[in-house]
């Protein structure tokens, strides 16, 4: 089937059929590629929620063993619990979230066993937690 369009010039149904398939593939593929990127920064804007929360009960807990000296709520096993999952869910993040979450970790691993004993090793994790806080709070925010 032929459509007169002016005169002696056709254009086949076959063909504008063609053309408008072109240009539906052309929008959905756009707004899939749309859809994905504000998921992913969803899923980057969740882990950085959880990641504070973390940051905060870390904090907690060295505060509870140097000030408090309870070693139940100020366990060191319950601080290393906290520093791995900080380390985990900084990798879903960017990249300079990562590294302070590392240098946090490295930190802890070095004061963890003096933090109820020494201000010192306490202040210094806890400008560690700091940094890291800094970090995920300084995360860009998408402009769409």
């Amino acid at each position: 089937m032929k459509i007169s369009i002016s005169g002696t010039e056709t254009i086949n149904v076959f063909q504008l059929t063609a053309v408008f398939s072109m240009l539906f593939a052309l929008v959905g593929f756009s707004y899939n590629v749309w859809r994905m990127e504000i998921t992913e920064y969803n899923n980057v804007r969740s882990a950085s929620f959880e990641l504070l929360l973390q940051l905060s009960e870390l904090e907690s807990i060295i505060y509870a063993a140097h000030y408090d000296q309870d070693v139940i709520q100020g366990s060191p096993r319950k601080g290393w619990i906290k520093v791995n999952l900080i380390a985990d869910l900084s990798v879903v993040t960017e990249p300079d979230i990562q590294t302070a979450a590392e240098a946090l970790k490295a930190d802890w691993q070095l004061n963890w066993e003096s933090v109820a004993s020494d201000e010192n090793s306490a202040m210094q994790v806890v400008g560690k937690i700091d940094d890291t806080r800094l970090k995920v709070r300084q995360l860009p925010v998408p402009l769409n």
